[in-house]
């Protein structure tokens, strides 16, 4: 594996950590019932845009065509506006568990609009490393106390969270040549400016409600965690392995986030480590280590082009 293809698979795992948090984090926030869901999106979105400003400021400056801008626009929609809306909003509805185990769907979905989109094979190795990957995250979230405890779950949460990984499944594809061109911090500081200019006219007024004199430091905390660490830093390096990886390949590493989840919550107490749940952490490992070494387009058509070359060899040297 190349140097570069490394950089990407530790972009994507450090990303996936960081999002693994967000479900217990974010859910925590809502249930004091003193920030909404709208709110606690648009400070994620202007507080990532203000960050990702001041971060351009300390980098190359790059300039973006009118053509791009249009395209960051979609991205932003996608990628930020439908997706994070769509998630926090229906964290607020159903389970930390349902919102976890609904994230298991992007991988498949990628893989679908990749073939689609991009042509992608799907060969039977990727087929195997995303239902394997996807058994264990399955397994590793309905073996945890609070699943077998029961969870609230909600029809609606269930369908906004569902929606969050289909619109970020079709960025993830559709705009895989537009990452390509431009920095990280670039693209990310006109899509969250375009995603907090969307959001802000609809939570303005759940905003001012908000009697911030009320809010405990953990409710500070776990907003200033769904900025930097849930969004900026993330958001940061998305785009690193985006570039590096194939689609299919990078989304795999959405599997990481039950890991996460369930790991935090044996570390607090919640939860216990026994074989069902190293089963499944061997799984997701195992999922992700059969996607990887799948087929590209680009191989398979080397391939073909090589097994041609060799054929043409063949009946030029018969008498």
């Amino acid at each position: 594996m190349k140097t570069a293809n490394y950089k990407g698979h530790l972009a994507m795992l450090g990303a996936n950590i960081l999002w693994g948090l967000m479900a217990p984090i974010s859910k925590s926030v809502l249930s004091s019932e003193l920030v909404d869901a709208i709110s606690l999106t648009t400070f994620r979105l202007v507080g990532a845009a203000t960050l990702f400003w001041i971060a351009s400021c300390f980098t190359k400056k790059e300039e973006v065509s009118s053509q791009d801008m249009v395209r960051l626009f979609f991205a932003a929609l996608l990628a930020i506006v439908f997706n994070q809306g769509s998630y926090v909003m229906g964290v607020s509805l159903t389970s930390p568990i349902n919102a976890t185990i609904i994230t298991t769907t992007s991988p498949i979905i990628t893989m679908i609009i990749a073939a689609l989109y991009l042509k992608e094979p799907i060969t039977g190795m990727k087929i195997s490393g995303l239902f394997i990957g996807a058994s264990g995250a399955l397994l590793l979230i309905l073996s945890s106390n609070q699943a077998i405890a029961g969870s609230a779950g909600n029809i609606w949460g269930d369908l906004l969270c569902f929606m969050a990984q289909f619109s970020y499944s079709i960025y993830f594809v559709l705009f895989k040549g537009l990452i390509s061109r431009y920095s990280p911090v670039t693209l990310m500081k006109w899509m969250f400016m375009y995603a907090s200019i969307c959001c802000i006219p609809f939570s303005y007024d759940h905003i001012t409600a908000i009697d911030f004199t009320s809010l405990s430091p953990t409710i500070y905390w776990g907003i200033i965690y769904v900025v930097v660490g849930g969004t900026f830093i993330p958001y940061f390096l998305v785009p690193i392995g985006q570039r590096l990886l194939r689609p299919t390949v990078a989304i795999m590493y959405n599997y990481m986030q039950p890991i996460v989840a369930s790991t935090v919550a044996i570390l607090w107490g919640m939860d216990t480590f026994g074989l069902v749940k190293s089963l499944a952490v061997v799984l997701v490992f195992s999922g992700v280590y059969f996607v990887t070494k799948s087929k590209s387009k680009a191989q398979m058509e080397t391939e073909m082009e090589i097994k041609k070359a060799g054929s043409k060899s063949g009946s030029d040297t018969m008498p």
